[in-house]
Protein backbone atom coordinates (compact mmCIF):
# COMPACT_ATOMS: atom_id res chain seq x y z
CA UNK A 1 0.00 0.00 0.00
CA UNK A 2 1.16 3.51 -0.78
CA UNK A 3 1.39 6.10 1.99
CA UNK A 4 -1.54 8.48 2.52
CA UNK A 5 0.59 11.27 1.09
CA UNK A 6 1.27 9.45 -2.21
CA UNK A 7 -2.29 8.16 -2.41
CA UNK A 8 -3.54 11.76 -2.21
CA UNK A 9 -1.14 12.92 -4.97
CA UNK A 10 -2.16 10.03 -7.22
CA UNK A 11 -5.83 10.75 -6.59
CA UNK A 12 -5.37 14.42 -7.58
CA UNK A 13 -3.66 13.28 -10.79
CA UNK A 14 -6.55 10.81 -11.33
CA UNK A 15 -3.94 8.08 -11.69
CA UNK A 16 -4.70 4.51 -10.67
CA UNK A 17 -2.60 1.37 -10.59
CA UNK A 18 -2.21 0.10 -14.15
CA UNK A 19 -2.39 3.62 -15.67
CA UNK A 20 0.53 5.08 -17.60
CA UNK A 21 2.17 8.00 -15.77
CA UNK A 22 5.11 10.37 -15.99
CA UNK A 23 6.97 11.09 -12.75
CA UNK A 24 9.13 14.24 -12.82
CA UNK A 25 11.75 14.36 -10.07
CA UNK A 26 15.00 16.10 -9.23
CA UNK A 27 16.80 12.92 -10.37
CA UNK A 28 15.10 12.80 -13.76
CA UNK A 29 11.86 11.89 -15.47
CA UNK A 30 10.40 8.40 -15.38
CA UNK A 31 7.60 7.01 -17.53
CA UNK A 32 5.75 3.73 -17.40
CA UNK A 33 2.91 1.79 -15.81
CA UNK A 34 2.04 2.64 -12.22
CA UNK A 35 2.51 -0.55 -10.25
CA UNK A 36 0.97 -1.45 -6.87
CA UNK A 37 3.13 -0.87 -3.82
CA UNK A 38 4.26 -4.24 -2.39
CA UNK A 39 3.27 -4.97 1.20
CA UNK A 40 6.91 -4.78 2.30
CA UNK A 41 9.39 -1.93 1.95
CA UNK A 42 9.10 1.86 1.91
CA UNK A 43 5.50 2.97 1.35
CA UNK A 44 6.81 6.37 0.21
CA UNK A 45 8.32 4.92 -2.98
CA UNK A 46 6.39 4.97 -6.25
CA UNK A 47 6.91 1.87 -8.41
CA UNK A 48 6.83 2.18 -12.19
CA UNK A 49 7.20 -0.56 -14.80
CA UNK A 50 9.29 0.86 -17.61
CA UNK A 51 8.86 -0.01 -21.27
CA UNK A 52 11.91 -2.31 -21.13
CA UNK A 53 10.09 -4.57 -18.67
CA UNK A 54 11.98 -3.56 -15.54
CA UNK A 55 10.44 -2.01 -12.43
CA UNK A 56 11.96 1.12 -10.92
CA UNK A 57 11.24 2.51 -7.45
CA UNK A 58 11.40 6.30 -7.02
CA UNK A 59 11.30 7.86 -3.56
CA UNK A 60 8.65 10.57 -3.50
CA UNK A 61 9.36 14.14 -2.37
CA UNK A 62 7.51 17.47 -2.35
CA UNK A 63 9.22 18.40 -5.62
CA UNK A 64 7.90 15.34 -7.50
CA UNK A 65 5.21 15.91 -10.12
CA UNK A 66 2.85 13.12 -11.24
CA UNK A 67 1.13 13.33 -14.63
CA UNK A 68 -1.28 10.75 -15.97
CA UNK A 69 -0.55 9.87 -19.59
CA UNK A 70 -3.11 7.18 -20.24
CA UNK A 71 -5.69 4.94 -18.62
CA UNK A 72 -5.33 1.26 -18.00
CA UNK A 73 -6.61 -0.46 -21.13
CA UNK A 74 -7.47 -3.71 -19.43
CA UNK A 75 -5.59 -6.77 -18.29
CA UNK A 76 -2.40 -7.54 -20.19
CA UNK A 77 -2.65 -10.48 -22.54
CA UNK A 78 -0.45 -11.91 -25.24
CA UNK A 79 -1.84 -11.83 -28.76
CA UNK A 80 -3.51 -15.10 -29.52
CA UNK A 81 -1.66 -17.39 -31.88
CA UNK A 82 -3.55 -20.41 -33.08
CA UNK A 83 -1.58 -23.62 -33.33
CA UNK A 84 -1.31 -24.87 -36.88
CA UNK A 85 0.06 -28.10 -38.23
CA UNK A 86 2.44 -29.09 -41.01
CA UNK A 87 2.46 -32.84 -41.54
CA UNK A 88 5.73 -32.69 -43.48
CA UNK A 89 7.61 -31.69 -40.29
CA UNK A 90 8.45 -33.81 -37.21
CA UNK A 91 5.48 -34.12 -34.89
CA UNK A 92 6.36 -32.46 -31.59
CA UNK A 93 4.04 -32.24 -28.59
CA UNK A 94 4.32 -29.29 -26.22
CA UNK A 95 3.08 -30.19 -22.74
CA UNK A 96 2.27 -27.09 -20.72
CA UNK A 97 2.49 -27.29 -16.90
CA UNK A 98 2.85 -23.64 -15.85
CA UNK A 99 5.77 -21.80 -14.28
CA UNK A 100 7.45 -18.48 -15.03
CA UNK A 101 7.74 -19.26 -18.75
CA UNK A 102 3.96 -18.92 -18.92
CA UNK A 103 3.42 -15.96 -16.60
CA UNK A 104 2.70 -12.25 -16.78
CA UNK A 105 2.44 -9.23 -14.54
CA UNK A 106 -0.42 -9.15 -12.05
CA UNK A 107 -1.29 -5.48 -11.60
CA UNK A 108 -3.08 -6.22 -8.36
CA UNK A 109 -0.13 -7.68 -6.48
CA UNK A 110 2.77 -6.39 -8.55
CA UNK A 111 3.97 -9.95 -9.02
CA UNK A 112 3.39 -12.45 -11.79
CA UNK A 113 0.82 -15.16 -12.32
CA UNK A 114 0.53 -18.03 -14.73
CA UNK A 115 -1.31 -18.11 -18.00
CA UNK A 116 -3.82 -20.83 -18.65
CA UNK A 117 -3.51 -20.89 -22.45
CA UNK A 118 -0.12 -22.09 -23.72
CA UNK A 119 -0.90 -20.76 -27.21
CA UNK A 120 -0.25 -17.29 -25.79
CA UNK A 121 3.45 -18.10 -25.67
CA UNK A 122 3.69 -18.79 -29.37
CA UNK A 123 2.97 -15.40 -30.90
CA UNK A 124 6.58 -14.37 -30.22
CA UNK A 125 8.12 -17.47 -31.80
CA UNK A 126 6.32 -18.24 -35.11
CA UNK A 127 9.53 -19.96 -36.31
CA UNK A 128 8.49 -22.96 -34.23
CA UNK A 129 5.93 -23.74 -36.93
CA UNK A 130 8.81 -24.09 -39.40
CA UNK A 131 10.43 -26.72 -37.15
CA UNK A 132 7.58 -28.93 -36.08
CA UNK A 133 4.08 -30.17 -36.66
CA UNK A 134 2.98 -28.85 -33.30
CA UNK A 135 0.51 -30.41 -30.89
CA UNK A 136 -0.28 -28.64 -27.63
CA UNK A 137 -1.35 -30.37 -24.42
CA UNK A 138 -2.50 -27.98 -21.70
CA UNK A 139 -1.93 -30.38 -18.82
CA UNK A 140 -1.83 -28.05 -15.81
CA UNK A 141 -0.88 -24.54 -14.77
CA UNK A 142 0.89 -24.55 -11.40
CA UNK A 143 4.04 -23.20 -9.80
CA UNK A 144 6.73 -25.87 -9.73
CA UNK A 145 7.14 -25.56 -5.96
CA UNK A 146 3.60 -26.97 -5.76
CA UNK A 147 4.51 -30.05 -7.83
CA UNK A 148 4.12 -33.44 -6.15
CA UNK A 149 4.77 -37.02 -7.23
CA UNK A 150 1.20 -37.11 -8.54
CA UNK A 151 1.99 -34.37 -11.07
CA UNK A 152 5.21 -36.19 -12.02
CA UNK A 153 3.13 -39.28 -12.75
CA UNK A 154 0.61 -37.28 -14.79
CA UNK A 155 3.37 -35.72 -16.90
CA UNK A 156 5.04 -39.11 -17.46
CA UNK A 157 1.76 -40.69 -18.55
CA UNK A 158 1.08 -37.78 -20.92
CA UNK A 159 4.56 -38.03 -22.45
CA UNK A 160 4.13 -41.77 -23.03
CA UNK A 161 0.65 -41.23 -24.51
CA UNK A 162 1.87 -38.52 -26.92
CA UNK A 163 4.85 -40.56 -28.11
CA UNK A 164 2.77 -43.70 -28.54
CA UNK A 165 0.23 -41.64 -30.48
CA UNK A 166 2.78 -40.59 -33.08
CA UNK A 167 4.76 -37.64 -31.71
CA UNK A 168 8.48 -37.84 -32.41
CA UNK A 169 9.56 -35.48 -29.64
CA UNK A 170 8.33 -33.70 -26.51
CA UNK A 171 8.80 -30.18 -25.11
CA UNK A 172 7.60 -29.64 -21.54
CA UNK A 173 7.23 -26.10 -20.17
CA UNK A 174 7.84 -26.08 -16.42
CA UNK A 175 8.66 -23.82 -13.50
CA UNK A 176 12.37 -23.69 -12.71
CA UNK A 177 12.32 -24.12 -8.91
CA UNK A 178 11.81 -27.89 -9.02
CA UNK A 179 12.46 -28.56 -12.70
CA UNK A 180 15.42 -30.81 -11.86
CA UNK A 181 13.24 -32.94 -9.56
CA UNK A 182 10.72 -33.47 -12.37
CA UNK A 183 13.51 -34.17 -14.86
CA UNK A 184 14.90 -36.87 -12.55
CA UNK A 185 11.45 -38.36 -11.94
CA UNK A 186 10.68 -38.59 -15.68
CA UNK A 187 14.11 -40.11 -16.33
CA UNK A 188 13.21 -42.99 -14.02
CA UNK A 189 9.52 -43.27 -14.92
CA UNK A 190 9.78 -43.37 -18.74
CA UNK A 191 10.88 -46.80 -19.99
CA UNK A 192 11.92 -47.71 -23.56
CA UNK A 193 12.09 -44.04 -24.45
CA UNK A 194 12.50 -43.48 -28.20
CA UNK A 195 12.50 -39.67 -28.44
CA UNK A 196 13.89 -36.48 -26.96
CA UNK A 197 12.02 -35.10 -23.96
CA UNK A 198 13.15 -31.49 -23.48
CA UNK A 199 12.05 -29.72 -20.30
CA UNK A 200 12.35 -25.95 -20.40
CA UNK A 201 11.25 -22.84 -18.55
CA UNK A 202 12.23 -19.27 -17.85
CA UNK A 203 13.92 -17.34 -15.09
CA UNK A 204 12.06 -14.17 -16.09
CA UNK A 205 8.41 -13.89 -17.07
CA UNK A 206 7.43 -13.80 -20.70
CA UNK A 207 6.32 -10.15 -20.73
CA UNK A 208 9.67 -8.83 -19.46
CA UNK A 209 12.15 -7.32 -21.88
CA UNK A 210 14.91 -9.54 -20.48
CA UNK A 211 12.85 -12.74 -20.60
CA UNK A 212 14.68 -15.91 -21.55
CA UNK A 213 11.40 -17.72 -22.26
CA UNK A 214 11.33 -17.56 -26.03
CA UNK A 215 14.97 -18.47 -26.66
CA UNK A 216 14.59 -21.47 -24.35
CA UNK A 217 11.37 -22.49 -26.09
CA UNK A 218 12.83 -22.30 -29.61
CA UNK A 219 15.97 -24.24 -28.71
CA UNK A 220 13.96 -26.88 -26.92
CA UNK A 221 12.01 -27.45 -30.13
CA UNK A 222 15.26 -27.53 -32.09
CA UNK A 223 16.70 -30.30 -29.92
CA UNK A 224 13.39 -32.19 -29.74
CA UNK A 225 12.87 -32.08 -33.52
CA UNK A 226 16.45 -32.30 -34.70
CA UNK A 227 18.38 -34.62 -32.38
CA UNK A 228 18.87 -38.36 -32.12
CA UNK A 229 18.69 -38.23 -28.31
CA UNK A 230 16.32 -40.61 -26.53
CA UNK A 231 16.60 -39.15 -23.05
CA UNK A 232 14.94 -36.69 -20.72
CA UNK A 233 16.89 -33.46 -20.38
CA UNK A 234 16.71 -29.83 -19.32
CA UNK A 235 17.20 -27.20 -22.05
CA UNK A 236 18.13 -23.80 -20.60
CA UNK A 237 20.67 -21.03 -21.17
CA UNK A 238 24.35 -22.01 -21.08
CA UNK A 239 25.40 -18.44 -20.24
CA UNK A 240 23.87 -15.11 -19.27
CA UNK A 241 23.59 -14.09 -22.96
CA UNK A 242 21.48 -15.77 -25.65
CA UNK A 243 24.50 -17.43 -27.27
CA UNK A 244 23.90 -21.10 -26.49
CA UNK A 245 21.66 -23.43 -24.57
CA UNK A 246 22.64 -26.64 -22.80
CA UNK A 247 20.70 -29.87 -23.04
CA UNK A 248 21.55 -31.54 -19.71
CA UNK A 249 20.65 -35.12 -18.78
CA UNK A 250 17.67 -35.11 -16.43
CA UNK A 251 19.51 -36.96 -13.65
CA UNK A 252 22.58 -34.70 -13.81
CA UNK A 253 21.05 -31.21 -13.83
CA UNK A 254 20.72 -28.86 -10.89
CA UNK A 255 19.46 -25.31 -10.39
CA UNK A 256 22.52 -23.45 -9.07
CA UNK A 257 21.31 -19.84 -8.98
CA UNK A 258 18.08 -18.18 -7.95
CA UNK A 259 17.72 -15.73 -10.83
CA UNK A 260 20.45 -15.97 -13.48
CA UNK A 261 19.47 -17.15 -16.95
CA UNK A 262 22.17 -19.84 -16.80
CA UNK A 263 20.95 -21.19 -13.47
CA UNK A 264 21.03 -24.86 -14.54
CA UNK A 265 24.35 -26.67 -14.65
CA UNK A 266 25.40 -30.27 -15.19
CA UNK A 267 26.82 -31.88 -12.05
CA UNK A 268 29.45 -34.64 -12.21
CA UNK A 269 28.84 -34.73 -15.95
CA UNK A 270 28.92 -32.62 -19.10
CA UNK A 271 25.87 -31.53 -21.12
CA UNK A 272 24.69 -33.98 -23.73
CA UNK A 273 24.83 -31.19 -26.29
CA UNK A 274 24.69 -27.46 -26.88
CA UNK A 275 22.28 -25.64 -29.21
CA UNK A 276 23.47 -22.36 -30.77
CA UNK A 277 21.63 -19.37 -32.20
CA UNK A 278 21.31 -21.04 -35.59
CA UNK A 279 19.91 -24.24 -34.13
CA UNK A 280 23.13 -26.22 -34.63
CA UNK A 281 23.60 -29.08 -32.16
CA UNK A 282 27.08 -29.89 -30.89
CA UNK A 283 27.23 -33.21 -29.04
CA UNK A 284 29.55 -33.21 -26.03
CA UNK A 285 28.95 -36.51 -24.27
CA UNK A 286 27.57 -39.99 -24.87
CA UNK A 287 23.80 -40.41 -24.88
CA UNK A 288 21.05 -42.93 -25.49
CA UNK A 289 20.06 -43.02 -29.17
CA UNK A 290 16.49 -43.18 -30.45
CA UNK A 291 17.16 -46.53 -32.10
CA UNK A 292 17.48 -48.08 -28.62
CA UNK A 293 13.76 -47.60 -28.01
CA UNK A 294 11.78 -50.82 -28.22
CA UNK A 295 8.09 -50.68 -29.05
CA UNK A 296 5.80 -48.50 -27.00
CA UNK A 297 7.04 -46.11 -24.33
CA UNK A 298 5.93 -47.16 -20.86
CA UNK A 299 5.19 -44.85 -17.95
CA UNK A 300 6.09 -46.61 -14.68
CA UNK A 301 4.69 -44.12 -12.22
CA UNK A 302 4.69 -45.77 -8.82
CA UNK A 303 6.21 -43.51 -6.17
CA UNK A 304 6.64 -43.85 -2.41
CA UNK A 305 6.08 -40.40 -0.86
CA UNK A 306 7.35 -41.47 2.55
CA UNK A 307 11.01 -40.85 1.73
CA UNK A 308 12.91 -38.14 3.61
CA UNK A 309 15.87 -36.02 2.52
CA UNK A 310 17.91 -35.02 5.61
CA UNK A 311 20.92 -32.71 5.76
CA UNK A 312 23.44 -33.56 8.48
CA UNK A 313 25.67 -30.88 9.99
CA UNK A 314 27.73 -30.21 13.12
CA UNK A 315 25.50 -30.46 16.22
CA UNK A 316 22.67 -32.01 14.18
CA UNK A 317 20.21 -34.16 16.16
CA UNK A 318 20.11 -37.78 14.91
CA UNK A 319 16.73 -38.10 16.65
CA UNK A 320 15.20 -36.82 13.40
CA UNK A 321 15.56 -40.39 12.14
CA UNK A 322 13.39 -41.60 15.04
CA UNK A 323 10.81 -39.00 14.03
CA UNK A 324 10.58 -40.36 10.48
CA UNK A 325 10.51 -43.94 11.75
CA UNK A 326 7.52 -42.99 13.89
CA UNK A 327 5.82 -41.53 10.81
CA UNK A 328 6.15 -44.81 8.92
CA UNK A 329 8.77 -43.66 6.43
CA UNK A 330 10.28 -46.34 4.23
CA UNK A 331 13.35 -44.50 2.93
CA UNK A 332 15.84 -41.84 4.00
CA UNK A 333 18.51 -40.05 1.99
CA UNK A 334 21.20 -38.44 4.12
CA UNK A 335 23.13 -35.44 2.84
CA UNK A 336 26.44 -36.13 4.50
CA UNK A 337 29.54 -33.94 4.50
CA UNK A 338 32.58 -34.51 2.31
CA UNK A 339 32.78 -38.09 1.07
CA UNK A 340 29.50 -38.97 2.79
CA UNK A 341 30.27 -38.50 6.47
CA UNK A 342 27.74 -38.16 9.26
CA UNK A 343 28.67 -37.29 12.85
CA UNK A 344 29.97 -40.64 14.09
CA UNK A 345 32.23 -40.21 17.14
CA UNK A 346 31.55 -36.71 18.48
CA UNK A 347 32.56 -35.67 22.02
CA UNK A 348 28.83 -35.40 22.77
CA UNK A 349 27.89 -39.06 22.38
CA UNK A 350 24.18 -38.41 21.83
CA UNK A 351 25.03 -36.61 18.57
CA UNK A 352 26.38 -39.73 16.85
CA UNK A 353 24.14 -40.81 13.98
CA UNK A 354 25.41 -44.39 13.71
CA UNK A 355 23.06 -46.11 16.15
CA UNK A 356 20.03 -44.29 14.74
CA UNK A 357 20.95 -45.28 11.19
CA UNK A 358 21.35 -48.91 12.28
CA UNK A 359 17.97 -48.92 14.04
CA UNK A 360 16.32 -47.53 10.92
CA UNK A 361 17.97 -50.13 8.67
CA UNK A 362 17.10 -52.94 11.08
CA UNK A 363 13.49 -51.71 10.93
CA UNK A 364 13.48 -52.16 7.14
CA UNK A 365 14.10 -48.54 6.12
CA UNK A 366 16.42 -48.01 3.15
CA UNK A 367 19.06 -45.39 4.06
CA UNK A 368 21.11 -43.81 1.27
CA UNK A 369 24.08 -41.50 1.74
CA UNK A 370 25.01 -38.60 -0.56
CA UNK A 371 27.19 -35.51 -0.20
CA UNK A 372 26.10 -31.94 0.25
CA UNK A 373 29.28 -30.93 -1.63
CA UNK A 374 27.31 -31.46 -4.89
CA UNK A 375 30.42 -32.20 -7.01
CA UNK A 376 32.42 -35.41 -6.62
CA UNK A 377 31.27 -38.74 -5.24
CA UNK A 378 30.79 -40.38 -1.87
CA UNK A 379 33.18 -43.20 -1.02
CA UNK A 380 33.00 -45.63 1.89
CA UNK A 381 36.58 -46.85 1.44
CA UNK A 382 38.57 -43.80 2.55
CA UNK A 383 37.94 -43.04 6.23
CA UNK A 384 37.03 -45.21 9.19
CA UNK A 385 33.82 -43.31 9.94
CA UNK A 386 32.65 -44.00 6.39
CA UNK A 387 33.14 -47.72 6.94
CA UNK A 388 31.29 -47.50 10.26
CA UNK A 389 28.34 -45.90 8.47
CA UNK A 390 28.39 -48.65 5.85
CA UNK A 391 28.44 -51.28 8.61
CA UNK A 392 25.38 -49.57 10.11
CA UNK A 393 23.59 -50.14 6.78
CA UNK A 394 24.06 -46.80 4.99
CA UNK A 395 24.31 -47.14 1.19
CA UNK A 396 26.75 -44.72 -0.40
CA UNK A 397 25.11 -43.38 -3.58
CA UNK A 398 28.22 -42.81 -5.70
CA UNK A 399 28.05 -39.45 -7.56
CA UNK A 400 24.29 -38.91 -7.37
CA UNK A 401 23.06 -35.53 -6.23
CA UNK A 402 20.93 -35.63 -3.06
CA UNK A 403 17.77 -34.56 -4.94
CA UNK A 404 18.24 -37.26 -7.56
CA UNK A 405 18.88 -39.93 -4.91
CA UNK A 406 15.70 -38.80 -3.13
CA UNK A 407 13.61 -39.09 -6.33
CA UNK A 408 15.23 -42.39 -7.26
CA UNK A 409 14.57 -43.97 -3.86
CA UNK A 410 10.93 -42.84 -3.96
CA UNK A 411 10.62 -44.36 -7.43
CA UNK A 412 12.28 -47.64 -6.41
CA UNK A 413 10.18 -48.07 -3.26
CA UNK A 414 7.05 -47.25 -5.27
CA UNK A 415 7.70 -50.03 -7.77
CA UNK A 416 9.88 -52.66 -6.06
CA UNK A 417 10.15 -54.44 -2.75
CA UNK A 418 12.41 -52.83 -0.16
CA UNK A 419 15.24 -55.35 -0.58
CA UNK A 420 15.23 -54.87 -4.36
CA UNK A 421 15.19 -51.09 -3.88
CA UNK A 422 18.14 -51.37 -1.50
CA UNK A 423 20.17 -53.28 -4.11
CA UNK A 424 19.24 -50.94 -6.97
CA UNK A 425 19.87 -47.63 -5.18
CA UNK A 426 23.61 -47.57 -5.95
CA UNK A 427 23.19 -49.09 -9.45
CA UNK A 428 22.91 -46.83 -12.50
CA UNK A 429 19.53 -47.11 -14.25
CA UNK A 430 18.99 -43.69 -15.91
CA UNK A 431 22.38 -42.02 -16.18
CA UNK A 432 22.27 -40.87 -12.55
CA UNK A 433 25.57 -42.63 -11.70
CA UNK A 434 28.70 -42.30 -13.77
CA UNK A 435 31.65 -44.65 -13.57
CA UNK A 436 34.00 -41.71 -13.22
CA UNK A 437 32.91 -38.29 -12.00
CA UNK A 438 33.45 -35.25 -14.20
CA UNK A 439 33.53 -32.25 -11.90
CA UNK A 440 33.84 -29.50 -14.50
CA UNK A 441 33.90 -26.35 -12.41
CA UNK A 442 34.34 -24.20 -15.51
CA UNK A 443 30.65 -24.87 -16.19
CA UNK A 444 29.53 -23.29 -12.93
Amino acid sequence: MYSERISLILSKAQAKEGDRIRLETERGTFEGILMPRPDTGNSNVIVIKRDDGYNVGVEFSDKCIVKKLGSRSGEFSFPKYEARGNRSLPGISMIYTGGTIGSKVDYVTGGVYMLTKPEELLYEVPEIYEMADLRIRNLMSIASEDMTYKEWASIAETVASELNDGSSGIVITHGTDTMHYTAAALSFMLKDLNATVAITGAQRSSDRGSSDAFVNLVRSFQVAAGSDIAEVGICMHAGSSDGKNYFIRGTKARKMHTSRRDAFKPVNSTPICTIDEGGKLEYISEYRHKEHGRGKVKAVTGFEPKVALIKTHPNSDPGIIEYYMGKGYRGIILEGTGLGHVPSSPSIKDLSWLSNVKRAVDAGIVVGVTSQCIYGRVNDKVYRNLRLLKEAGGIHCEDMMPEVAYVKLGFLLGNYKSEEARKMLAVNIAGEITERSVADFDLV
